[in-house]
């Protein structure tokens, strides 16, 4: 990791609980960068009425405000999400979608806990029958394979290049591929038939997956449909790094530090479970950030 820049506090996510935690790690003069598209955030859509002493005030316009106060701070900001998480000795490797990598000594994960729906028949009936929404979890299932993904950034971009060491065929269905040049050309160098301004209208199979019915009328005949709507989860960032999920095993678990089983990653905001509100948010990336900056600078004195 000797080319690749170092930071001392990486941030997974771009909304209030990463937000907090890229301010208070950079005034305690950590280098920190925070990855991630503002407009994944539930928050950039919201209105909020219950946050203490904001009587109303748009979601955007606080997610602005963050970015230029992190920005004010010193901390670095990319719009582009995060494919991988490798340990590296008692650091962290990261893979960008641009295809940079980057090195942390510690890395906070404040990237949400919704997992997006397709919303089609076919999706609910078909779960864990042949759909997937994790394709770090279920994509050695589908050895020899024929196989669709259905997303036009991040998440379902990686999957189906992923998914190429696995399956013989990889579909990749989107409105409109929205991903840095160097995922677009994997994808090309992967041999991921991508079919752009068609999407998946109806998943099909009685008792497993056998094909999917697109806008256009045509139908695919496919073994799995992996659905990755927006950035890399919880679960495809986590799956090698043995970070522990608790009984539900949709959140994270971390003691009141932030911390989770896994020295030097962290966690905040509704990634740590409900309540799902900015208050909690916030107050567990105020947390977090303080945490991992601390964390960091003892790394350098041993």
């Amino acid at each position: 990791m000797s080319d690749t820049p170092i930071y001392d506090v990486v941030i997974l996510g771009s909304g209030p609980a990463g937000l907090q935690a890229g301010i208070h790690a950079a005034r305690k003069k950590a280098r920190t960068i925070m990855l991630g598209r503002m407009d994944n955030s539930s928050l950039y859509w919201a209105h909020i009425e219950n946050y203490c002493c904001q009587l109303k005030i748009t979601g955007e316009e606080i997610l602005k405000t963050g970015r230029q106060q992190l920005r004010n701070f010193g901390a670095e900001l990319r719009d582009e999400d995060v494919l991988s998480i490798d340990p590296d000795g008692n650091r962290f490797s990261l893979k960008l979608e641009s295809g940079d990598v980057i090195g942390a000594k510690t890395v906070i994960l404040a990237t949400g806990s919704s997992r997006n729906k397709l919303k089609v028949p076919g999706e609910k009936e078909l779960l864990g029958k042949g759909v997937s929404y994790c394709v770090d979890c279920d994509a050695g299932f589908y050895r020899d394979a024929v196989v669709a993904v259905a997303g036009c950034r991040s998440a379902a971009a990686g999957g189906a290049v992923a998914l190429t060491n696995f399956a013989r065929e990889v579909h990749l269905y989107c409105e409109s591929l929205d991903v840095a040049d160097g995922l677009r050309n994997l994808l090309d160098e992967k041999g991921v038939q991508v079919h752009e301004g068609m999407q998946i209208k109806e998943i099909q199979g009685e008792t497993a997956v056998t094909s999917v019915l697109l806008d256009d009328g045509s139908t695919q005949a496919v073994d799995g449909v992996f659905i990755e709507l927006g950035a890399k989860g919880v679960l495809e960032l986590t799956a090698m790094l043995g970070v522990q999920l608790d009984e539900s095993m949709k959140y994270i678990d971390t003691d009141k530090k932030q911390k989770t089983n896994v020295p030097g990653i962290y966690a905040a905001g509704d990634i740590c479970g409900p309540p799902l509100q900015m208050a909690k948010a916030v107050g567990e990336g105020c947390v977090a950030g303080i945490e991992a900056a601390t964390y960091a600078k003892k790394l350098d004195e041993k």
